[in-house]
């Protein structure tokens, strides 16, 4: 497929989202009936499609409207190219500009629009990143990082770093977290590498492995990963010495745990918590502001209504996987939300209403780090 090709790809795709449609799921129902596109027309596609994504209003601001063919347009004109030699209408290429299209003149945009972030929303980050909001939403607009955690269970950083090599995957270590490998080449060959089918490496972000690695000591500890999810924090547990019950709300969630867990060389059961433990783990729904730039289409469908059910969710959660947590153990709350709104005051009413538990410690992390936006509460019950 020519570059002018791949643009009218992702516009059509781009329509589809906008009408409703998820983006993996356009994307992946646009390649079935296209299977003419290459593995490299399907990537430039996707980068397309998401960089269109990751910045939606200032792409239709300056493409002149919110449609596929709009942001393209945005697209090209924020990266300085004339869309008037992309849509030629030559080929596979997009149809040629109409006399607006081509005369369309953009004007100022206000902050939010620039920083691509929902109107409603941006008192709230403003409020919330002080200083930062502006850094951490500009960082939101742009693709993110690759990370790797290295299964210290099995492998080392040099050792993982060397075999990664051996495929041409280059790697280097990331500061926030000891297990952090950021891929810097060749970070679609990951998963058809032999280091990853034999467990040595993990996909995931640096700011969930630094969430990790601020937990207590976890060897030996019989823990519950509260809500599970597809198990990244479970594995990352067990691989410090962990003894790791995972849970989810929708088990379905889980199908993936025993897979990767056999492929880690680890144990994790299963099941529906009874008992008590030493840690009890909450990774909890959330807005996934922190994490935009990998899922951009959150950012638009998220509305207030949404935030303060989630809000009610997070509440429950706490409340319920707090009775699991043993007299002297923890209770970790973690987000990979930006908002205040869905952290620290989320711990504080906690705290509030439970007087056994005490503070421990908070952890706040933003795309500046390196990685994705997370947040630790981490509580002790002190009976």
């Amino acid at each position: 497929m020519t570059p002018a090709a791949r643009l009218n790809a992702a516009i059509a795709i781009l329509d589809r989202i906008l009408s409703g449609a998820p983006a993996e799921q356009a994307l992946t129902s646009w390649a079935r009936g296209n299977r003419f596109a290459g593995s490299g027309d399907r990537a430039g596609i996707r980068d397309h499609v998401f960089d269109c994504l990751r910045c939606q209003r200032s792409f239709a601001h300056l493409g002149g409207g919110a449609t596929g063919r709009g942001l393209v347009l945005g697209l090209l004109r924020n990266q300085g190219i004339d869309p008037a030699g992309v849509f030629t209408g030559d080929g596979h290429a997009p149809s040629p500009l109409t006399t607006g299209e081509r005369n369309f003149v953009a004007g100022p945009m206000p902050d939010p629009v620039a920083l691509d972030c929902p109107d409603w929303l941006y008192p709230a980050l403003q409020t919330s990143l002080g200083t930062d909001c502006a850094p951490v939403l500009h960082l939101l607009q742009q693709r993110a990082p690759v990370f790797l955690r290295v299964n210290l269970a099995k492998t080392t950083l040099e050792q993982a770093t060397t075999a990664l090599a051996q495929e041409k995957i280059t790697v280097q270590p990331h500061p926030l977290a000891a297990t952090a490998l950021i891929v810097t080449e060749n970070a679609r060959q990951i998963r058809n590498s032999r280091a990853f089918a034999d467990g040595l490496v993990e996909l995931q972000d640096v700011a969930s492995q630094a969430v990790i690695a601020a937990l207590p000591d976890l060897r030996g500890l019989k823990v519950l990963d509260y809500c599970a999810g597809g198990g990244g924090k479970s594995l990352a547990m067990a691989a410090r010495g962990a003894q790791v019950t995972a849970h989810d709300a929708n088990p379905a969630r889980m199908q993936d745990i025993q897979p990767r867990a056999a492929r880690a060389g680890a144990t994790i059961v299963t099941r529906k918590p009874s008992g008590k433990f030493d840690l009890v783990l909450t990774d909890v729904p959330c807005s996934g502001s922190g994490s935009w730039r990998r899922a951009p289409a959150g950012k638009w469908s998220l509305t207030p209504e949404n935030l303060s059910a989630l809000l009610i969710t997070q509440t429950e959660i706490l409340e319920q996987a707090a009775e699991h947590v043993r007299i002297g153990g923890w209770l970790a709350y973690a987000t990979c939300s930006l908002l205040d709104a869905e952290n620290t005051q989320q711990i504080h009413a906690f705290l509030s209403r439970r007087p056994q538990f005490k503070s421990a410690k908070f952890l706040r992390l933003t795309p500046i780090d390196g990685g994705d936006g997370f947040f630790l509460g981490l509580m002790t019950h002190k009976g």
